[in-house]
């Protein structure tokens, strides 16, 4: 990148961030308490809760099921983890899992272990004992940081070392709280020779999820970029609904650090609830998931408006794919609140589609942000045209490491195949079709099952659907829908499948349709096809 450009950068850069509130005019005092925290921790993880602390002092910096903390306060708790694990033997190029759900304890290790220079590995709160200790063992984790409800997932994985974070203390577990009490008030940590990792696990909807590495740095030109696209303001609640060990949610309470917001976590999703917090906090963003929208709108219309959700601008989503008009019906509801980013743990985010992107077209991925690059290609490496059908690459600052067992994803020129597919229409807006490895060969046709699954949605009478590929002796594979309708539907197969067939070429209809009460889904929402009854997949 040329002078010229870099400069343009930081100024487009930096009006973005006047615009969000991020930067604003500050007392001396402060601007010299925020320069030590830089100098000390530099632009490391770190030294954004330092930094954050120097910034915002007593605002509080979340909120959660044991009351507020401040900013100030998350700090100094992060300096007593940091402390207390250093004691413990932890330091740079050791490996820590963490397996918490969204609380203060989550902050506090995730800051602590980045002041030590360790890396961070997120385990996914669904794990059972196999699945931790494979994923423990494949990247060398010294130690656990878990909630006691996981206590006996734990001990089913064999992990030696563990420390309790949210609930009661077992027998043979140290305490994540009683390690802050320890060391509360000591001297902040040096800063550590190296800065850690972040290790956010891919969803696992098939087999073990993989370890995804990043350094733990804080660059403003990606968190711009996103704010340019998402109208995030400063000093505002946030509701974080998504689980913070999948990179949507930790992205988020990583920007909520950087404006200075009220982060309100929850531990699991109900959405009454979180409908209650959205109006007690009077919080102006929620942080969800798509099935989390589903399950808002499936309460009864006089409990949604016995919350007052007003307040509510922005509704971000990540995670998965939105089903049928589900971003339309919920802003009929809650008003132009829903911004639907697309990316992955492997590349960061791709695209992000505006409420105006979303009523002209619902299902789409929209548009990259600035300083990211979106090709299509085809199989021999050359650039399709618009509608055409091609694999996705990426180009931005966003693309990780490489995946912690050595392997990476396809680069072409720079270039990172994020493992889908898609198209771009004639107005400029990115169409993901599904999966590289998720497309059905039926007949010798190519169908892929997010094609079939929001035409299904799309059918007053359906919720959401799932579609997979069928062992077939004449076609090699046929289509198996499995199919959530809405409360007194009364649609049958039949007409799901001339529903189908009136829209899409006959080989994308479903041969067989099952009905059920629900589609199984990972922790961050995305449906687990290998567990559909007698799916064979």
């Amino acid at each position: 990148m040329s002078v010229a450009d870099r400069a343009a950068e930081a100024l487009r850069s930096g009006r973005v961030l006047l615009r969000s509130g991020a930067l604003h005019p500050e007392p001396p005092g402060r601007l010299v308490r925020m320069l030590g925290a830089y100098r000390h921790w530099g632009a490391t993880l770190g030294g954004a809760f330092a930094t954050a602390a120097a910034r915002y002092g007593d605002r509080v910096a979340l909120v959660d099921e044991l009351g507020p903390l401040s900013y100030t306060q998350l700090d100094r708790r992060t300096d007593a983890v940091a402390l207390g694990l250093r004691a413990a033997g932890i330091g740079p190029g050791h490996v820590v899992g963490v397996m918490c759900r969204n609380h203060r304890y989550f902050l506090d290790v995730t800051g602590g272990l980045a002041k030590i220079g360790a890396d961070a590995l997120y385990c996914n709160t669904g794990f059972a004992g196999p699945q931790l200790h494979d994923v423990m063992a494949r990247e060398h984790a010294d130690l656990l940081v878990h909630d006691d409800e996981f206590t006996d997932v734990a001990r089913a994985a064999g992990v030696d070392r563990r420390i309790v974070a949210w609930g009661g203390e077992d027998d043979d577990g140290e305490h994540l709280e009683r390690m802050i009490d320890t060391f509360r008030g000591a001297p902040a940590p040096s800063r550590p020779r190296r800065a850690g990792r972040t290790i956010i696990l891919t969803s696992g909807t098939t087999g073990t999820p993989k370890g995804a590495a990043r350094e733990q740095t804080t660059g403003v030109g990606p968190a711009a970029a996103m704010l340019e696209r998402i109208p995030y303001r400063a000093r505002e609640p946030m509701v974080v609904a998504a689980p913070c060990f999948h990179s949507w949610g930790f992205a988020n309470a990583l920007v909520g650090l950087l404006l200075g917001d009220t982060l309100v976590l929850e531990r699991t999703f109900d959405p009454e609830a979180t409908l209650a917090a959205i109006a007690r906090n009077r919080a102006a963003t929620l942080v969800a998931v798509p099935v989390m929208l589903l399950r808002i709108l499936e309460l009864a219309p006089d409990v949604r408006a016995r919350h007052d959700t007003a307040s509510l601008r922005l509704v971000p989503l990540s995670g998965s794919s939105l089903p049928g008009d589900l971003a339309t019906r919920f802003m009929d509801e809650f008003g132009e609140v829903v911004y639907n980013l697309y990316g992955s743990t492997e590349v960061g985010f791709v695209s992000v589609a505006t409420p105006a992107d979303l009523r002209a077209a619902p299902a789409t991925a929209g548009r990259p942000p600035a300083g990211t690059t979106v090709r299509l290609l085809d199989d021999g490496g050359r650039a399709v045209g618009p509608g055409e059908t091609g694999r996705i690459f990426v180009r931005s600052d966003l693309l990780f490491e490489g995946y912690t067992d050595g392997a990476t994803k396809t680069v072409v020129d720079g270039y990172m195949h994020t493992g889908d597919t898609g198209h771009v229409d004639a107005a400029g807006l990115l169409f993901v079709d599904g999966r590289d490895d998720d497309m059905i060969v039926s007949g010798g046709e190519n169908v892929f099952p997010g094609e079939v699954e929001d035409v299904l949605a799309h059918h007053p009478d359906v919720q959401e659907a799932a579609v997979v590929g069928v062992p077939d002796a004449e076609f090699g594979h046929r289509l198996h829908a499995y199919v959530v309708t809405r409360p007194g539907a009364g649609a049958d197969a039949d007409e799901l499948r001339a529903h189908v067939r009136t829209r899409l070429a006959r080989h994308k209809v479903p041969r067989e349709i099952t009905f059920v009460g629900e589609l199984p889904r990972n922790a961050t929402g995305k449906v687990r096809r290998s567990d559909l009854p007698g799916s064979g997949s």
